[in-house]
């Protein structure tokens, strides 16, 4: 029994065997039938992949072949073009070519003709010229013949009455040159003058030579005056001024013959009744204190000037005087400011006669500098500003300006004269004195009342110094063509009826407004 159960088993065993062996074999053949059939379906994508890409180099190949067959077509017609438009210029240049050729062969017979009627005239004027000579000798001979004269006498009679009409000709010619050279030398110095003076505008004269020092109420008068006057005393003391306090009301007057010193009082006295503490000691710290601050502001002043002009390398003690004239006038006419201004004119005169600009503005600044100290010196302002700028090493030129620019100048000194003539129109153009200004104020008054004088006319201004007048019409009263013969009408009135130096323009101005209001 037991044998039987194991020969089962074994049986068993063997089929079991034999199922796995051929269950294996079957799997085997599968997937080998699996394998080939994808083989075969790669082996057909790739046939497809190939003839897609065969066709796609195919359909490539023939685009470029089209593209490039088009550049080919382009460029050859471009090329052609090029030949064509080169053809059609060579055509126009051959017909200008021939054009040219026929008109220097008209002009070669043109010259011909010319030349052979020269030739002619030539034979003709020779002709004519023997005939002449042999006329003139036949007169000669018969003058000779009734003059009794003989060859040589003749010729030197005749020698002398042309020696004696050129003489008078030559006398009357330079008579008449130099009349007309004066003219014209007389025109140009008066431009020149004119030119210079119209492109610097210098401000108007605008200082005053009284100085009073308002005070809050006339208590103050007693402190300024203090116990028996000692303040006062010390304060006229420090300063050198005298000051004068009398009965009118709110104002003490500082008096001096030095502006400088003047200015320091002043200063100094508007600061002590502002600080209220007026006293001896406090009196003399508040002006040893002013009067640095003066000597600053000189030196800035004078520094100021120079750096206006465009001049540099001066003294330091010329730089103080020039500032020093910051504080004096003539005829109420700022000095430091009428040398500035007489420095820009020297230098526009300089420029006009191709002078040195520098050198002719270094002397009209410092024309004046004895103003400076002319106080202090015996002499005359020239004299003395001559003496220092010859101290102090300015140039023979500046030195010279210095010392003639109110006296007749030396020819050898050009500059001396420029600044001579450059000082004259500063002293006397319209508001740079105070006679001058009251004439400048009502000639510009006059102006501007013969301009509203026209009917039509609203507003008229004077500006450019009197130089230009404008005029505003009303619109609705007057039309363009009206403002014209306006325009015209004021500038033959002020040529009739006003006497003034070169020329007024005068502009006559129309406008019309409109004005709506949007709610």
């Amino acid at each position: 029994m037991e044998a039987i159960q194991w020969i089962t088993i074994a049986v068993a065993s063997v089929f079991s065997i034999i199922a796995t062996y051929l269950c294996v074999r079957f799997i085997d053949a599968r997937r080998l039938a699996d394998a080939g059939i994808k083989a075969k379906e790669i082996l057909r994508r790739a046939e497809l992949d190939a003839e897609n890409t065969l066709r796609d180099a195919e359909l490539r190949v023939k685009e470029k072949s089209i593209q490039l067959k088009e550049e080919n077509e382009n460029e050859f017609r471009k090329i052609r073009q090029e030949l064509h438009d080169r053809e059609r210029f060579l055509d126009k240049r051959q017909d200008i070519l021939d054009k040219q050729a026929e008109d220097q062969r008209k002009l070669e017979k043109l010259v011909e003709n010319t030349q052979r009627k020269l030739n002619e005239r030539i034979a003709d004027t020779n002709r004519r010229g023997e005939e002449l000579s042999k006329l003139i000798e036949k007169e000669r001979l018969t003058l000779h013949e009734f003059s009794g004269l003989s060859r040589a006498e003749a010729t030197e009679r005749l020698l002398h009455l042309l020696e004696k009409e050129l003489n008078e000709e030559t006398g009357s010619l330079i008579i008449h040159h130099e009349k007309q050279l004066k003219e014209r030398c007389e025109v140009l110095s008066r431009n020149i003058l004119l030119s210079a003076m119209q492109r610097y505008a210098a401000p108007h004269t605008a200082e005053s030579t009284t100085c009073t020092v308002d005070i809050p109420n006339d208590d103050m008068k007693g402190r300024i005056i203090g116990r028996e006057g000692r303040n006062i005393r010390t304060f006229e003391k420090v300063t050198g001024v005298d000051m004068i306090i009398d009965d009118t009301p709110g104002v003490v007057i500082v008096s001096g013959f030095d502006p400088i010193r003047r200015e320091v009082a002043r200063l100094a006295l508007n600061r002590l009744i502002a600080d209220g503490r007026i006293h001896p000691s406090r009196i003399e710290e508040m002006v040893s204190e002013t009067n640095r601050e003066i000597q600053t502001f000189i030196r800035k002043a004078g520094q100021d000037a120079a750096q206006e002009v465009d001049i540099f390398g001066l003294n330091e003690r010329t730089i103080e005087l020039l500032g020093r004239l910051h504080f004096r006038t003539s005829y109420s006419q700022n000095v430091l400011r009428h040398a500035i201004e007489v420095a820009f004119l020297s230098g526009l005169i300089a420029v006009e006669l191709g002078l040195n600009e520098k050198l002719a503005r270094r002397c009209g600044l410092l024309h004046d500098i004895g103003k400076a100290v002319d106080h202090e010196t015996e002499g005359g302002h020239p004299k003395i500003g001559s003496d220092l700028l010859k101290r102090y090493g300015e140039p023979l030129e500046v030195v010279q300006a210095a010392l003639g620019h109110h006296e007749d100048p030396k020819i050898d000194y050009p500059y001396t004269i420029i600044v001579a003539a450059a000082d004259a129109c500063s002293a006397s153009r319209p508001g740079a004195r105070r006679e001058s200004l009251e004439n400048y104020v009502r000639r510009m008054e006059e102006l501007e009342a013969i301009a509203n004088e026209f009917p039509g006319v609203e507003q008229a201004y004077a500006v450019q110094a009197g130089r230009e007048m404008r005029v505003l019409l009303n619109a609705l009263q007057s039309t363009d063509e009206e403002a014209a013969k306006i325009c015209r009408d004021i500038a033959h009135s002020l040529t009739e009826r006003v006497q003034f130096p070169g020329e007024i323009k005068v502009t006559v101005i129309r406008e019309t407004r409109f004005t709506e209001v949007a709610k």
